[in-house]
Protein backbone atom coordinates (compact mmCIF):
# COMPACT_ATOMS: atom_id res chain seq x y z
CA UNK A 1 0.00 0.00 0.00
CA UNK A 2 1.36 3.37 -1.05
CA UNK A 3 0.91 6.73 0.64
CA UNK A 4 -0.18 9.52 -1.72
CA UNK A 5 0.10 13.06 -0.30
CA UNK A 6 -2.92 15.28 -0.97
CA UNK A 7 -3.17 18.91 -2.02
CA UNK A 8 -6.68 20.39 -1.91
CA UNK A 9 -7.19 23.77 -3.59
CA UNK A 10 -9.96 26.27 -2.77
CA UNK A 11 -9.95 29.83 -4.11
CA UNK A 12 -6.34 29.36 -5.19
CA UNK A 13 -5.16 28.38 -1.69
CA UNK A 14 -4.02 25.10 -0.16
CA UNK A 15 -6.70 24.03 2.32
CA UNK A 16 -8.19 21.07 4.16
CA UNK A 17 -11.89 20.73 4.89
CA UNK A 18 -13.53 19.02 7.86
CA UNK A 19 -16.29 16.54 6.92
CA UNK A 20 -16.38 18.07 3.44
CA UNK A 21 -17.80 21.34 4.80
CA UNK A 22 -16.57 24.34 2.80
CA UNK A 23 -17.28 26.51 5.85
CA UNK A 24 -14.98 24.38 8.00
CA UNK A 25 -11.69 24.90 6.24
CA UNK A 26 -8.12 25.25 7.37
CA UNK A 27 -6.01 27.45 5.08
CA UNK A 28 -2.27 26.76 4.94
CA UNK A 29 0.30 29.46 4.28
CA UNK A 30 1.95 27.72 1.36
CA UNK A 31 1.45 27.88 -2.41
CA UNK A 32 0.49 24.98 -4.65
CA UNK A 33 3.87 25.14 -6.39
CA UNK A 34 5.71 25.14 -3.05
CA UNK A 35 3.83 22.08 -1.83
CA UNK A 36 4.50 20.17 -5.03
CA UNK A 37 8.19 21.08 -4.90
CA UNK A 38 8.41 20.06 -1.23
CA UNK A 39 7.10 16.60 -2.07
CA UNK A 40 9.18 16.28 -5.24
CA UNK A 41 12.45 17.33 -3.58
CA UNK A 42 11.90 14.80 -0.81
CA UNK A 43 11.56 11.86 -3.14
CA UNK A 44 7.78 11.69 -3.50
CA UNK A 45 6.73 10.76 -7.03
CA UNK A 46 2.93 10.72 -6.71
CA UNK A 47 0.52 13.43 -5.54
CA UNK A 48 -3.25 13.76 -5.28
CA UNK A 49 -4.68 17.15 -6.29
CA UNK A 50 -8.32 18.14 -5.85
CA UNK A 51 -9.83 21.38 -7.15
CA UNK A 52 -12.55 22.02 -4.57
CA UNK A 53 -13.94 24.93 -6.56
CA UNK A 54 -14.22 22.69 -9.61
CA UNK A 55 -16.14 20.14 -7.56
CA UNK A 56 -18.87 22.79 -7.19
CA UNK A 57 -18.79 23.80 -10.86
CA UNK A 58 -16.52 26.84 -10.38
CA UNK A 59 -13.51 26.53 -12.68
CA UNK A 60 -11.68 29.70 -11.61
CA UNK A 61 -8.72 27.70 -10.26
CA UNK A 62 -8.09 25.54 -13.27
CA UNK A 63 -5.93 27.72 -15.50
CA UNK A 64 -3.43 28.58 -12.75
CA UNK A 65 -3.56 25.06 -11.37
CA UNK A 66 -2.75 23.42 -14.68
CA UNK A 67 0.12 25.84 -15.28
CA UNK A 68 1.68 24.49 -12.08
CA UNK A 69 0.89 20.84 -12.86
CA UNK A 70 2.40 21.10 -16.36
CA UNK A 71 5.75 22.10 -14.85
CA UNK A 72 6.13 19.03 -12.65
CA UNK A 73 7.32 15.57 -13.64
CA UNK A 74 5.46 13.99 -10.71
CA UNK A 75 2.60 11.59 -11.29
CA UNK A 76 -0.63 13.44 -10.56
CA UNK A 77 -3.98 11.98 -9.53
CA UNK A 78 -6.41 14.81 -10.31
CA UNK A 79 -10.06 15.48 -9.59
CA UNK A 80 -12.60 18.23 -9.20
CA UNK A 81 -15.01 19.44 -11.85
CA UNK A 82 -14.52 16.71 -14.44
CA UNK A 83 -17.79 16.97 -16.38
CA UNK A 84 -17.17 15.67 -19.91
CA UNK A 85 -15.62 12.69 -21.67
CA UNK A 86 -13.35 15.08 -23.54
CA UNK A 87 -12.02 16.53 -20.29
CA UNK A 88 -11.09 13.04 -19.13
CA UNK A 89 -9.35 12.03 -22.34
CA UNK A 90 -7.64 15.42 -22.75
CA UNK A 91 -6.21 15.15 -19.23
CA UNK A 92 -4.97 11.60 -19.82
CA UNK A 93 -3.54 12.56 -23.21
CA UNK A 94 -1.78 15.52 -21.56
CA UNK A 95 -0.01 13.20 -19.13
CA UNK A 96 -2.14 13.36 -15.99
CA UNK A 97 -1.46 9.95 -14.48
CA UNK A 98 -4.96 9.36 -13.11
CA UNK A 99 -8.22 11.27 -13.52
CA UNK A 100 -10.90 11.11 -10.83
CA UNK A 101 -14.53 11.17 -11.91
CA UNK A 102 -17.28 11.67 -9.38
CA UNK A 103 -20.37 13.84 -9.74
CA UNK A 104 -20.91 13.35 -13.46
CA UNK A 105 -20.65 9.59 -13.15
CA UNK A 106 -23.46 9.64 -10.58
CA UNK A 107 -25.81 12.25 -12.04
CA UNK A 108 -25.55 11.32 -15.73
CA UNK A 109 -26.72 7.72 -16.29
CA UNK A 110 -24.90 7.46 -19.62
CA UNK A 111 -21.58 9.03 -18.63
CA UNK A 112 -19.75 5.92 -17.46
CA UNK A 113 -20.99 3.84 -20.37
CA UNK A 114 -19.79 6.46 -22.86
CA UNK A 115 -16.51 6.84 -20.98
CA UNK A 116 -16.01 3.08 -21.02
CA UNK A 117 -16.32 3.01 -24.80
CA UNK A 118 -13.94 5.94 -25.21
CA UNK A 119 -11.16 4.80 -22.87
CA UNK A 120 -11.38 1.29 -24.29
CA UNK A 121 -9.81 2.64 -27.46
CA UNK A 122 -6.48 3.32 -25.74
CA UNK A 123 -4.20 0.98 -23.83
CA UNK A 124 -4.30 1.27 -20.02
CA UNK A 125 -6.67 4.25 -19.94
CA UNK A 126 -9.24 2.31 -17.87
CA UNK A 127 -6.55 1.72 -15.25
CA UNK A 128 -5.99 5.48 -15.08
CA UNK A 129 -9.63 6.32 -14.35
CA UNK A 130 -10.48 6.60 -10.65
CA UNK A 131 -14.12 6.41 -9.59
CA UNK A 132 -14.72 8.63 -6.56
CA UNK A 133 -17.08 7.25 -3.95
CA UNK A 134 -17.68 9.84 -1.24
CA UNK A 135 -19.77 8.28 1.51
CA UNK A 136 -21.68 9.62 4.51
CA UNK A 137 -23.25 6.84 6.57
CA UNK A 138 -23.08 4.63 3.45
CA UNK A 139 -24.97 7.23 1.37
CA UNK A 140 -23.08 8.39 -1.73
CA UNK A 141 -22.57 12.17 -1.83
CA UNK A 142 -21.61 14.34 -4.81
CA UNK A 143 -21.26 17.98 -5.99
CA UNK A 144 -18.68 18.80 -3.37
CA UNK A 145 -20.46 16.45 -0.94
CA UNK A 146 -23.53 18.72 -0.90
CA UNK A 147 -25.99 16.36 -2.65
CA UNK A 148 -27.07 12.79 -1.90
CA UNK A 149 -27.53 9.99 -4.42
CA UNK A 150 -30.30 7.38 -4.20
CA UNK A 151 -27.91 4.77 -5.67
CA UNK A 152 -26.90 2.14 -3.12
CA UNK A 153 -23.16 1.95 -2.50
CA UNK A 154 -22.59 -1.66 -3.52
CA UNK A 155 -24.91 -1.37 -6.53
CA UNK A 156 -22.83 1.55 -7.76
CA UNK A 157 -19.60 -0.42 -7.35
CA UNK A 158 -21.14 -3.30 -9.32
CA UNK A 159 -22.23 -0.95 -12.11
CA UNK A 160 -18.73 0.49 -12.43
CA UNK A 161 -17.14 -2.95 -12.48
CA UNK A 162 -19.51 -4.12 -15.21
CA UNK A 163 -18.35 -1.20 -17.35
CA UNK A 164 -14.68 -2.02 -16.83
CA UNK A 165 -13.77 0.47 -14.10
CA UNK A 166 -12.03 -1.09 -11.13
CA UNK A 167 -10.05 1.65 -9.37
CA UNK A 168 -12.02 3.40 -6.62
CA UNK A 169 -11.20 6.32 -4.32
CA UNK A 170 -13.40 5.92 -1.25
CA UNK A 171 -13.73 8.74 1.28
CA UNK A 172 -15.75 8.41 4.47
CA UNK A 173 -16.97 11.98 4.97
CA UNK A 174 -17.54 11.34 8.67
CA UNK A 175 -13.80 10.77 8.99
CA UNK A 176 -12.45 13.35 6.58
CA UNK A 177 -10.27 16.09 8.04
CA UNK A 178 -10.89 15.01 11.64
CA UNK A 179 -7.68 13.01 12.24
CA UNK A 180 -9.73 10.39 14.06
CA UNK A 181 -8.64 7.28 12.21
CA UNK A 182 -9.51 5.78 8.84
CA UNK A 183 -12.79 4.09 7.85
CA UNK A 184 -11.46 0.55 8.14
CA UNK A 185 -14.89 -1.08 8.50
CA UNK A 186 -16.18 0.62 5.35
CA UNK A 187 -13.16 -0.53 3.35
CA UNK A 188 -13.53 -4.07 4.67
CA UNK A 189 -17.17 -4.12 3.47
CA UNK A 190 -16.16 -2.91 0.02
CA UNK A 191 -13.39 -5.49 -0.30
CA UNK A 192 -15.59 -8.30 0.97
CA UNK A 193 -18.19 -7.34 -1.64
CA UNK A 194 -15.67 -6.94 -4.47
CA UNK A 195 -12.26 -8.42 -3.59
CA UNK A 196 -10.67 -7.51 -6.92
CA UNK A 197 -11.19 -3.75 -6.89
CA UNK A 198 -8.17 -1.49 -6.63
CA UNK A 199 -9.12 0.54 -3.58
CA UNK A 200 -7.68 3.90 -2.60
CA UNK A 201 -8.51 4.91 0.98
CA UNK A 202 -9.06 8.54 1.97
CA UNK A 203 -10.06 10.38 5.12
CA UNK A 204 -9.24 10.33 8.81
CA UNK A 205 -5.62 9.16 8.73
CA UNK A 206 -3.85 10.73 11.72
CA UNK A 207 -0.65 8.74 12.19
CA UNK A 208 1.54 5.96 10.87
CA UNK A 209 -0.44 3.60 13.14
CA UNK A 210 -3.49 4.28 10.98
CA UNK A 211 -1.38 3.51 7.91
CA UNK A 212 -0.25 0.24 9.45
CA UNK A 213 -3.86 -0.71 10.24
CA UNK A 214 -4.97 -0.06 6.65
CA UNK A 215 -2.03 -2.07 5.37
CA UNK A 216 -3.53 -5.21 6.91
CA UNK A 217 -6.10 -5.25 4.10
CA UNK A 218 -5.82 -5.32 0.32
CA UNK A 219 -5.93 -1.54 -0.03
CA UNK A 220 -3.71 -0.37 -2.89
CA UNK A 221 -2.97 3.16 -1.66
CA UNK A 222 -4.06 5.79 0.84
CA UNK A 223 -4.42 9.53 0.38
CA UNK A 224 -3.06 11.58 3.29
CA UNK A 225 -3.53 15.32 3.68
CA UNK A 226 -4.22 16.98 7.00
CA UNK A 227 -1.96 14.63 8.97
CA UNK A 228 0.96 15.91 6.90
CA UNK A 229 0.06 19.59 7.29
CA UNK A 230 -0.44 19.13 11.04
CA UNK A 231 2.92 17.31 11.35
CA UNK A 232 1.34 14.05 12.47
CA UNK A 233 3.06 12.25 9.58
CA UNK A 234 6.34 13.53 8.13
CA UNK A 235 7.42 13.51 4.51
CA UNK A 236 10.43 11.42 5.57
CA UNK A 237 8.07 8.79 7.00
CA UNK A 238 6.12 8.73 3.75
CA UNK A 239 9.32 8.37 1.74
CA UNK A 240 10.58 5.53 3.95
CA UNK A 241 7.24 3.72 3.84
CA UNK A 242 6.88 3.97 0.07
CA UNK A 243 10.45 2.82 -0.53
CA UNK A 244 9.79 -0.29 1.56
CA UNK A 245 6.64 -0.99 -0.45
CA UNK A 246 8.66 -0.80 -3.66
CA UNK A 247 11.39 -3.14 -2.44
CA UNK A 248 8.83 -5.71 -1.26
CA UNK A 249 7.28 -6.12 -4.71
Amino acid sequence: MYIIPAIDILDGKVVRLTEGDYNQKTVYDVSIAEMIETYRSNGTEFIHIIDLNGAKGDFSNQKALFEVIKKTDMRVQYGGGIRTIKQVTDLLDAGIHRVIVGTQAITNPDFLQELSKEVGKKYDYANRIVIAIDVLDEVIKYSGWMESSPIKLMDYVDKCLQLGFFRFLCTDINKDGKLGGAAVELYKKLLEHSPFIKLIASGGVSSMKDIEELDKYDIRSVVVGKAIYENRITIDQIKEWNLKQMTSL
